[in-house]
């Protein structure tokens, strides 16, 4: 069966996870307009630094912080190529962290895609409520379904 839009986008997101180099969350991220992708990122260290995969990982406060986060890259992307990721969709595997969350928001995305409810952080929620950008989450075999602050 071909599958819905989101859900296409949201396995592409998959596939670029593979690339990911922190193995405690590995995470893809394609930013969409108008059914193209624009940009796409994943979780690793930043150009020319040393991966987890290679050296471990840097642990503050139960997170590691030697990387980037799939959104952040995907919209440091989108910056390096010049291209403009306002109206766009975010699809990522992750519900994203309080900083890719406000990151997604000040790059004009409207409409956020996420598969796993990974640390699903109310305040980002509550940021996403508030820049009013349509959040769904969605499963492979259901249809989508939007989620809303409590």
């Amino acid at each position: 069966m071909r599958p819905d839009w989101d859900s296409y986008f949201i396995k592409i997101a998959y596939a670029v996870s593979e690339r990911s180099t922190c193995d405690r969350a590995q995470v893809g991220c394609v930013l969409v307009l108008d059914k193209r992708i624009l940009t796409t990122g994943f979780n690793g260290s930043p150009t020319g630094q040393a991966h987890c995969d290679e050296v471990g990982h840097l642990m503050v406060d139960g997170h590691c912080v030697r990387t980037i986060h799939a959104e952040t890259n995907a919209i440091i992307q989108a910056a390096l190529h010049g291209v403009s990721t306002r109206g766009a969709t975010c699809y990522v595997t992750h519900f994203p962290c309080i900083n890719c969350t406000k990151a997604l928001i000040n790059a004009g995305i409207v409409r956020l895609i996420y598969h796993v409810a990974y640390r699903l952080d109310e305040n980002a929620l509550q940021f996403l409520n508030a820049a009013n950008i349509e959040i769904q989450q969605v499963n492979f075999n259901e249809p989508a379904r939007t989620t809303q602050a409590t």
